[in-house]
């Protein structure tokens, strides 16, 4: 069977679908998944509560690293990756140089199997909080559901150390929405992958409105 032919599409190497694919029912799949991204995001911009939470959020980050504080950001699967991605680009860089900003993603492999066997998976990121975080510091949290129980135990224990709570959520969830002191909910649609996307926008909204604060020139 020869290699299948190679097409550019915007200037980007793309593969075309072997013989006998359906290529018509293909980009009918591709278009219907941007538009419904699409109309998740346009139901975000439609919702001023939403918009608000975002601002109340890049607020408290903002007050965060001016107390001299850190924030922890957790979640799980793709959340997790979400997670990691908005510390490592505080502690690194979003679009320009800066000073770094302290950060860091519950994400320690040895720390999590080892709360994980010792404990249960709901405590992986409460007991991590329980050894790290203290007052003036902000926890971060993930969760398409709503209802993660390692995230629900994060947030109380949170909580109960002073440090502030910002979750990102897909679903209205009474519980988290008690334990938060901002509480951002993006509904995407039945599945979590467009909760997820909408998530990373408001993670990459938050460090660029974190950055206009402390690195105006920046944004020149």
């Amino acid at each position: 069977m020869g290699r299948p032919r190679c097409v550019t599409v915007t200037g980007i190497a793309k593969h075309s679908a072997r013989p006998g694919g359906n290529n018509a029912g293909m980009k009918t799949h591709i278009q219907s998944s941007l538009l419904e991204a699409q109309s998740a995001l346009n139901a975000l911009l439609a919702n001023p509560e939403a918009l608000a939470a975002v601002e109340q959020a890049a607020a408290a980050l903002i007050a965060t690293f001016e107390a001299k504080g850190r924030v922890y950001s957790c979640g799980n699967g793709g959340s997790m990756c979400d997670a990691m991605h908005f510390a490592e680009e505080l502690t690194g860089r979003y679009r320009r140089d800066r000073a770094a900003l302290p950060a860091l993603a519950i994400s320690d492999a040895s720390h999590m199997s080892c709360v994980g066997n010792d404990y249960g998976y709901e405590h992986i990121f409460s007991r991590y909080l329980e050894a790290h975080g203290r007052p003036n510091d902000c926890l971060l949290a993930l969760t398409t559901s709503g209802t993660s129980k390692n995230v629900v135990r994060a947030a109380r224990a949170a909580r109960e150390l002073g440090v502030k709570v910002i979750i990102l959520s897909g679903k209205q969830a009474p519980e988290l929405m008690a334990l938060s002191d901002v509480y951002v909910c993006t509904p995407g649609g039945q599945f979590a992958d467009r909760v997820q996307e909408l998530h990373i926008m408001v993670l990459h909204i938050l460090i660029e409105l974190v950055e206009r604060h402390f690195f105006p020139a920046n944004y020149a």
